[in-house]
């Protein structure tokens, strides 16, 4: 009766041991609005850093001022093209590869 006692206490503990080895479900995979939302902030998040500073600059005349946020507006235009032509050649990737 002790050896069996004894037994069935090891068993319950290796199998409660290689129950706490298992990893952790892993976390969902964003979906593909989540993803172009999160691009979209963090450009309009570094947008706006860098317009801060450009506005906040204490030597730069209100026309060197003019000319760097017109070109901050151009850079951003593009940017944001870019990411979405990339995120549309993105889905048409994945739905041809799925078919």
């Amino acid at each position: 009766m002790n050896k069996f006692f004894i037994t069935t206490v090891v068993l319950i503990g290796l199998s409660m041991n290689v129950q706490a080895q298992k990893r952790p479900a892993p976390p969902p995979h964003p979906s593909r609005t989540e993803l172009i939302e999160k691009k979209s902030q963090e450009l309009e998040r570094k947008y706006n850093r860098e317009r801060k500073l450009i506005l906040n600059h204490p030597l730069a005349t209100k026309k060197m001022k003019r000319d760097q946020l017109k070109a901050l507006d151009e850079k951003y235009r593009i940017e944001k093209k870019i990411t979405e032509k990339t995120i549309i050649l993105r889905n048409l990737y994945t739905t041809q590869k799925s078919r």
